[in-house]
């Protein structure tokens, strides 16, 4: 088995060089955007459990297509750290709570208890405390947290079509989420008026997701979690009108942030880095390539590009 790696910082972006992070001030805004489902990578050794497997990864069940690419583009517009992943969630499910019964599939549930430790160790944990640690750093400094998680959904699930083209998932009974649903909502119509926009679709805000754990560690006054589901159609068909629709979320995000009407927006980067680079850093057990690009199956960390 090889050994893991540890944590590796990249090289600076082209264009950026080494800055220092300002501390949050008291009730501003830190945005933090993370994709759990980015991809369908398994790492070498656990493949040989993935025989046969590979129309199953290449399904939703294995990935969140379009997810990543929108994660990317919305960190990069508000200049705020990603946290991503392109490690299948057949492997292990970084959505999912601790003690999920589907946090692993039926693919990695049977292995034994050894293997599935493992695969917390060097996947799931890693991932999720990253998360936690810039949510903490950043309340702890004075902001208010807007963590953003990224997903896309089936069109058809057990027969039956989705209707909606965006769903805005968030738990209603915490007024932070809900203000930002609703602005972000109405812009999104606003300039995309013929996409279905639905609230809490195709799932309620309030069934187990990483958000929804946050919630239960962080009050709603410091911390608004936002899941955004995309229709995956969208994603596939690929095309000037995928472009679109990315860009009309991405604006209307912005336009929603911009017009709230307590906080301000803080774009900080990493909280507690100071001596870091402005880059992304990778961590998981893969090390980041001399040129700064990023090795398949890893998570990063950083400004998006």
């Amino acid at each position: 088995m090889p050994a893991r790696q540890p944590p590796v910082r990249r090289p600076p972006l082209k264009g950026h060089g080494a800055t220092a992070a300002p501390a949050a001030p008291a009730g501003g805004l830190f945005v933090l955007v993370s994709c759990e489902h980015g991809g369908k990578h398994i790492p070498p050794e656990y493949r040989e459990h993935f025989a046969g497997y590979a129309p199953l990864l290449d399904s939703h069940r294995g990935h969140d297509p379009g997810a990543l690419l929108l994660a990317q583009e919305m960190a990069a517009a508000l200049d705020a750290p990603l946290v991503a992943a392109t490690t299948s969630r057949l492997l292990v499910d970084l959505n999912r709570s601790p003690g999920h019964p589907r946090r692993y599939s039926e693919i990695t549930r049977p292995l034994p208890h050894k293997v599935r430790a493992r695969i917390h160790a060097e996947h799931y944990l890693p991932y999720r405390e990253e998360v936690e640690k810039l949510i903490a750093t950043a309340i702890a400094r004075g902001a208010t947290v807007v963590h953003l998680s990224s997903h896309s959904f089936t069109p058809i699930m057990d027969g039956r079509v989705r209707n909606a083209d965006v769903g805005f998932l968030y738990d209603p009974g915490r007024p932070g989420e809900v203000a930002l649903c609703q602005r972000w909502l109405a812009a999104l119509h606003g300039r995309a008026p013929k996409l279905r926009l639905r609230r809490n679709y195709p799932y309620t805000g309030r069934s187990d997701g990483f958000c929804t754990w946050l919630r239960r560690r962080y009050p709603a006054a410091r911390y608004i979690g936002v899941e955004l589901e995309l229709n995956q159609r969208h994603a596939t068909a690929g095309g000037p009108a995928w472009t679109a629709l990315r860009a009309d979320v991405v604006a209307a995000l912005q336009a929603a942030l911009h017009d709230h009407p307590t906080l301000q927006v803080h774009r900080a980067g990493l909280p507690g880095a100071e001596s870091a680079p402005a880059g992304e850093r990778s961590y998981m057990g893969r090390r980041a390539r001399e040129d700064g690009t990023q090795e398949e199956g890893t998570s990063t960390i950083g400004k998006s590009r």
